[in-house]
């Protein structure tokens, strides 16, 4: 992939977690019974990111989503959480891929980061509220962060085995 594909690639995904983020924004939670959950649809980008580019490309996706969100349709307020949430997800995903002796899925890597993205959020709320009882919401967000992740590998999954095919196929084109 030549310097300009990769910035493309960068850009695309960015721009696609930021839409995707911006989309799920005007979708009514479907977690009633949990304030604030969500589904996390960009954390798809996330993982696309992960596994096709470098560690030091796949931040900058993640960076860019969270500024673009920000800007398009957050609040300062909005960025603190999203990106205490992000980075503590995108590097413990970063971290459990890495371990490649447990020979965890890219299910387990989503799982890992929907958790985390909580957990990240949930110590900014705390430390906002200047309380750690805020923490006891974490059982709740787990458990929706563990059923989301899941789904959000499976359709990860799905489209890493489709864009490596579409790769496959551009390398093939080119030579």
């Amino acid at each position: 992939m030549t310097k300009n594909q990769r910035l493309v690639y960068i850009a695309l995904l960015a721009a696609q977690a930021a839409i995707i983020g911006l989309i799920e924004r005007s979708i009514p939670s479907p977690f009633f019974f949990a304030p604030g959950a969500k589904l996390g649809l960009s954390n798809i980008i996330t993982c696309m990111a992960l596994y096709t580019l470098s560690v030091k490309d796949a931040s900058k996706v993640v960076l860019v989503r969270l500024i673009l969100a920000a800007l398009l349709g957050g609040t300062l307020s909005t960025f603190i959480y999203s990106a205490s949430g992000a980075l503590l997800s995108f590097l413990g995903m970063l971290l459990i891929k890495k371990m490649s002796f447990l020979s965890i899925s890219l299910i387990g890597v989503s799982v890992t980061g929907a958790v985390l993205h909580n957990i990240g959020q949930l110590v900014i709320a705390s430390w906002i509220a200047q309380t750690w009882t805020v923490m006891l919401y974490l059982p709740v967000l787990s458990s929706i962060g563990i059923l989301t992740g899941f789904a959000i590998g499976i359709a990860a999954n799905y489209l890493l085995t489709h864009v490596d095919q579409l790769h496959y196929y551009m390398y093939l084109k080119s030579n």
